[in-house]
């Protein structure tokens, strides 16, 4: 069993300086800044993604030690292993993944984490249910990244040409003050428009002028010149 230090040791070996540096900007790790105080190695996405597929059988207690470093490649390899052993899970397991990860969203605390985990975990598990309560439970929540979860998880409902959530969450969310969830509603409604415009239209034909911009111009990225005209012409 592979244990959190040997991972993270093989994390390291990828280190760079210069990547890291880039990060710590672009994550937006400042003072007052949505990332503040996180820390990079400098490894890439696919590095990362390699050392999480020889560690598929990580146990929770070793996965909660990665959820928990200061390192976000770290808590990135955490939640793609995590991604994973749900899917291959049986029911039972992939409720116990489901409480897992929801006992440790405050560790799943940059978008690109919450982006890369939620709709394989959160979406997968409520795509056939009835009940999905716990959206709204994470979209009332004060906490900005359980809030990204619960629009960003529908991705898995829109692929199955189900939006009644998505759009239900995006009027939730319309008067939200964080550009992040502008732009996971926005892109979501685009997602959503990509299958059924008329779901998107309908949705802009209400709200546009009442929408935050971001979440409206990420919104409207496919529509024609003269629908985008018309819709940014408040």
């Amino acid at each position: 069993m592979m244990t959190a230090e040997k991972i993270k040791q093989r994390l390291l070996a990828f280190g760079n300086t210069e990547k890291a540096e880039h990060s710590r900007y672009f994550f937006k790790t400042g003072k007052g800044q949505y990332g503040e105080g996180d820390k990079f190695i400098g490894c890439t996405v696919p590095e990362t993604r390699g050392v999480a597929g020889t560690c598929k059988e990580t146990s929770f207690a070793e996965l909660e030690k990665l959820l928990n470093d200061e390192f976000h490649e770290c808590r990135l390899c955490a939640l793609i292993i995590l991604s994973a052993q749900f899917q291959r899970a049986s029911e039972l397991k992939r409720g116990e993944i489901v409480d897992f990860y929801l006992s440790h969203t405050h560790r799943v605390n940059n978008w690109d984490l919450v982006d890369l985990s939620c709709c394989q975990i959160i979406g997968e598990w409520l795509k056939e249910r009835q009940d999905r309560t716990l959206l709204y439970t994470l979209a009332q929540s004060g906490l900005l990244w359980e809030q990204r979860i619960a629009v960003v998880s529908t991705m898995a409902f829109i692929r199955n040409n189900d939006f009644t959530d998505t759009l239900r969450l995006c009027e939730l969310f319309l008067t939200h003050t964080h550009d992040l969830i502008h732009k996971a509603c926005g892109w979501m409604l685009r997602e959503a428009g990509k299958r059924d415009e008329m779901i998107l239209t309908g949705f802009l034909d209400r709200y546009y002028s009442v929408m935050p911009r971001t979440m409206l111009r990420y919104s409207i990225e496919r529509l024609s010149p003269a629908q985008k005209s018309k819709y940014m012409q408040r």
